[in-house]
């Protein structure tokens, strides 16, 4: 396929940055090999301790714009300020260690268009810390509502878009205050207002899967999970309950496959 030119829709990739230096530079390459070509990357070191910012501004590209946070915001408050400077019609997402095909952008933004889609995802494959397959991949929803994301969610952050011309600018501030799943809520009150998530099932992006996450990560994001399905979204007690039973099932899927 071949590269658009400038004359198409800007989008914005929004990349939060905390001690990411053994990665950013294969997740800025992945954008810059993108086969559209309208695109500005804002990445927020999040107070790294690490040389994140140092080879990330080492990259000599007009389209990216990076900004050095004095202390740390969280990938949220990362993200919010990324979007407060965006300029673009479409959002897209990026973490600091993950990767996208190159034709991710350019496949999404037509397949938005086309169907003048608000929200979407792509389905994605899941990777080592090396950057090898693991030959695990997810595929996304055709179509998913509020009810359905709250049930089996499966829209990862590195694969979503969203147009600002459907979908209004501050449904997308994340949350503070949430160290775990505060994606899904953004998701969820997008979804909330009446907008639809729909999904592609090409294979776009690769999702780094953290090494040496202990089981008292897995507690910590059950009770993230049950914290927004009654606190949050306050549900009723029992469908609360639905919901939770449904994200434990879906954990252990990912615990036996991923």
């Amino acid at each position: 396929m071949k590269n658009w030119d400038c004359s198409c829709p800007l989008v914005s990739i929004l990349t939060p940055a905390y001690n990411s230096s053994k990665y950013i530079l294969d997740t800025i390459r992945s954008a810059k090999e993108q086969t559209y070509s309208n695109w500005e990357m804002l990445i927020v070191d999040d107070a790294s301790s690490d040389d994140t910012y140092a080879l990330a501004a080492s990259v000599v590209d007009s389209r990216i714009k990076i900004t050095q946070s004095d202390k740390n915001l969280g990938a949220a408050g990362a993200r919010n300020l990324a979007l407060n400077q965006a300029s673009g019609r479409f959002i897209a997402y990026l973490d600091a260690d993950d990767i996208w095909m190159p034709d991710k952008l350019e496949k999404q933004v037509r397949f938005m268009l086309d169907g003048g889609i608000g929200f979407s995802c792509v389905s994605y494959e899941i990777i080592d810390g090396a950057g090898n397959p693991l030959g695990k991949k997810v595929y996304t929803k055709e179509k998913l509502d509020y009810r359905g994301c709250l049930l089996n969610n499966r829209i990862s952050t590195l694969s979503v878009m969203v147009d600002l011309q459907i979908v209004e600018k501050p449904l997308l501030q994340m949350p503070l205050g949430l160290k775990i799943g505060e994606d899904l809520v953004t998701w969820l009150q997008i979804l909330k207002k009446g907008h639809f998530c729909y999904g592609m099932p090409q294979i776009l992006a690769k999702y780094r899967r953290a090494t040496g996450s202990t089981s008292s990560n897995k507690i910590k994001a059950a009770k993230s999970a049950w914290h927004i399905y009654k606190n949050v979204e306050q549900l009723p007690f029992y469908f609360a309950c639905y919901c939770f039973i449904k994200y434990a099932l879906w954990a252990v899927w990912k615990r036996m496959y991923w």
